[in-house]
């Protein structure tokens, strides 16, 4: 079972403002605009919390899927995780870990997840699926970096925080 480790520097004094964008779906569509992820269920705009699921409809290595993820678990600005209901994974959970230290915080992610189709799920993870999940989640984690960092959060989080 392929486990993701990334960590991420965010030179931010509020934890709340990227643990909001972490779990901003109006965020998420803009991180992942090359695969042109759209949530077409579920929660479909705006902050996703504990319990509420979201739906993405998105175009990965030229098939388009779509993939239900849950909230699983929670703790306000701290972490959460999903885990994916139904999709092209056989499962998945991907946690989010936050620390204020200082003027940073640090983002730790864990993306674990199983392959479908057995030995050559296994297969395809060796030779590229892994490599493919790992640079999505660095391109999406760098988006965020980006807003947080120039204050462009506000465009996407102050309807939210109203």
């Amino acid at each position: 079972m392929p486990k993701i480790h990334l960590e991420t520097i965010i030179n931010i004094t509020d934890i709340n403002i990227v643990f909001n964008l972490i779990r901003s779906i109006d965020l998420h569509k803009i991180s992942t605009k090359n695969s042109k992820e759209e949530a077409i269920a579920g929660k479909t705009s705006g902050l996703i919390s504990l319990n509420e699921t979201v739906t993405w409809r998105a175009k990965h290595l030229g098939i388009t899927q779509e993939l239900t993820s849950i909230i699983t678990d929670f703790e306000a600005s701290t972490f959460f995780a999903d885990e994916m209901v139904h999709g092209a994974f056989k499962s998945f959970r991907h946690e989010h870990f936050l620390e204020q230290k200082g003027d940073k915080v640090i983002v730790k992610d864990i993306f674990d997840y199983v392959s479908p189709f057995g030995v050559l799920g296994k297969l395809a993870d060796f030779i590229f699926l892994k490599k493919y999940m790992q640079c999505f989640l660095i391109e999406r984690n760098k988006v965020i970096k980006d807003y947080a960092e120039s204050g462009k959060w506000r465009e996407v989080l102050e309807k939210d925080l109203l």
